[in-house]
């Protein structure tokens, strides 16, 4: 397969995951303002902190090192092999959810049943659904390698979909149900979406439509258990190394990517009702603040997060890992160079503009949803924070996505040594940054935390091409047209916030919301005259035609 069709699958592949992404906020936005008229904020905030935090802990530390691992093999690699170690993310997840779940029944403060029923069945399975996703780990990965776009979609829209339907009949008709209601309707979810993927596979093996797919490498569902590979080999070891290589990065990444729900669960620095108030603020903004924090960070995870999914395999297919790029074929590291040069203008262009109009309009939009409760105190600027905590977030996906996939397994193991340090020192400044300034701190910690990891990523992506005729990192250089135009943007969203916004009435939010819309027009107009080489990637792209097998 050749790069420029990989390039096509990885493109189309996103644009499927950002649909699904949209779907599925949208739903939570919905969601969440129905059940938050019949829960209570405790429940809520037990839900969407403590055991979301269980479930996400277990997931993340039981399988993506394995994803990044053997998504990143080669075309002659043993798929038996690969499939193998795929199935030890089972016993693996089956360890972190009891020991997590130890942890969390044992060590961590128990809700007040009378307030928050049934914590313990909660938690129990939280973990348990966790354990079941796990079970379709090696259907998600060889459906992730081959691109398979429509058995993504269709398994997470229908899963997200029938899960909100029961959550909400669960506590529009049960609400005395508490955690049993959010326990079920995330071990259901689970379970229907890894029968999705075991239901496609155990059709399409073995029919006729099977035969005609060469590069599919099993042609029997029983191909997908474990079994002993001819040579005698279980796993192959060195995928079982760099596997080794990413858990010990996955478990620091976790801290840094979680890092201030744990501050908030193990630290106590927030109570139960305020966990859930923090969570019913970002249910506005977001739908954004993914359960605790992520406000503001909608746009960047709708977007980037598929991005971030699907280039990783194009880089990790069409790279060689370890290798330095002038000794590998050269039409690759060009179209490689060209992607990422292309991906970190996109994101450095979405992020700068979802920061410079987010600042002018944060307290319009909290007040539009949540009216003063939300956007009167600390709201607006914990929203104005995460403006431009999204632009580093934008970054950093884009450039690790392409790091992660060229980096050797001994510079896994030297990034290894710096995230433990930014993993200890991200800790530590949370915790005094918000007993300091309150929620905001978590904001400017992860800022810290991104900025740190782009700097890093950055460093490796100029040695990788330093002896090659391309320089992707220029993209990071904006004309001095467009700079001037986000400016002056700014600075007149500001002035008509003063002015317009939010005491003076509907009259004058509509005049705010004109000045803002005829600024972003200007904004939008001068990036595509003058990023014309990203314009023409996003046309080629999104222009490829499409192949006419039914995977995807």
């Amino acid at each position: 397969m050749g790069s420029q069709e990989v390039l096509g699958q990885a493109a189309r592949l996103a644009s499927s995951g950002l649909l699904l992404q949209v779907l599925f906020r949208l739903i939570t936005f919905v969601l969440n303002a129905f059940i938050l008229r019949f829960l209570s904020k405790e429940i809520v905030g037990v839900v969407n902190v403590r055991l979301t935090l269980l479930y996400s802990t277990t997931l993340f530390l039981a399988r993506e090192a394995f994803r990044r691992a053997c998504l990143s093999g080669g075309t002659q690699r043993d798929w038996s092999q690969t499939l193998n170690l795929l199935w030890l993310t089972v016993p693996l997840g089956v360890f972190w959810s009891l020991f997590l779940g130890w942890i969390w029944l044992q060590l961590l403060e128990v809700p007040d049943p009378n307030v928050v029923p049934h914590y313990a069945t909660g938690v129990v399975l939280f973990g348990l659904s966790a354990v079941v996703e796990l079970l379709g780990e090696p259907f998600w990965v060889l459906a992730q390698a081959h691109m398979f776009v429509k058995l993504k979609v269709i398994a997470e829209s229908l899963s997200v979909i029938l899960k909100s339907v029961l959550t909400a009949f669960l506590v529009l008709w049960l609400p005395h149900w508490g955690l049993y209601i959010f326990s079920l309707a995330q071990l259901f979810y689970t379970t229907v979406l890894v029968l999705c993927y075991v239901i496609y596979f155990t059709r399409l093996l073995g029919s006729p439509e099977s035969t005609k797919l060469q590069t599919l490498p099993v042609s029997r569902i029983t191909d997908l258990l474990p079994n002993i590979t001819r040579n005698g080999a279980f796993i192959n070891w060195k995928e079982a190394k760099l596997t080794w290589s990413f858990f010990k990065q996955s478990f620091l990444k976790q801290i840094l990517t979680e890092g201030e729900r744990y501050v908030m669960t193990f630290l106590n620095v927030l109570n139960f009702g305020d966990q859930g108030k923090v969570k019913f603020c970002s249910v506005l903004i977001k739908g954004v603040y993914d359960i605790v924090n992520n406000l503001g960070s909608l746009v960047a995870r709708l977007i980037f997060q598929p991005i971030e999914e699907s280039f990783y395999i194009f880089f990790a297919k069409v790279l060689e890992r370890g290798k330095d790029a002038t000794l590998q074929k050269q039409e690759d590291v060009a179209v490689a160079a060209a992607v990422l040069e292309s991906l970190l203008k996109l994101a450095l262009l979405a992020g700068l503009t979802i920061t410079v109009f987010g600042f002018a309009y944060s307290q319009l939009a909290l007040d539009i949803y949540g009216g003063a409760m939300l956007s009167s105190g600390s709201g607006p600027v914990l929203l104005r924070s995460y403006c431009l905590y999204v632009l580093l977030l934008a970054i950093n996906g884009v450039t690790e996505c392409f790091t992660f996939a060229a980096m050797s397994k001994e510079e896994v193991d030297r990034y290894n040594f710096v995230m433990l340090a930014l993993s200890s020192s991200f800790l530590v400044l949370s915790y005094l940054l918000t007993r300091w300034c309150g929620s905001v701190g978590f904001i400017l910690a992860n800022c810290f935390n991104m900025g740190i990891r782009i700097t890093q990523s950055l460093c490796f992506i100029h040695r990788y091409y330093r002896r090659s005729p391309h320089r992707p990192l220029a993209s990071l250089r904006l004309s001095p047209v467009l700079l001037g135009t986000f400016a002056l943007s700014g600075g007149v969203t500001a002035v008509s916030e003063v002015f317009l916004c939010c005491e003076q009435g509907w009259p004058a939010r509509l005049a705010h919301i004109a000045v803002g819309a005829f600024c972003l027009g200007a904004t939008l107009g001068t990036a595509f005259l003058t990023e014309t080489k990203l314009i023409h990637f996003l046309r080629t792209q999104l222009g490829v035609p499409r192949r006419t097998d039914k995977m995807t």
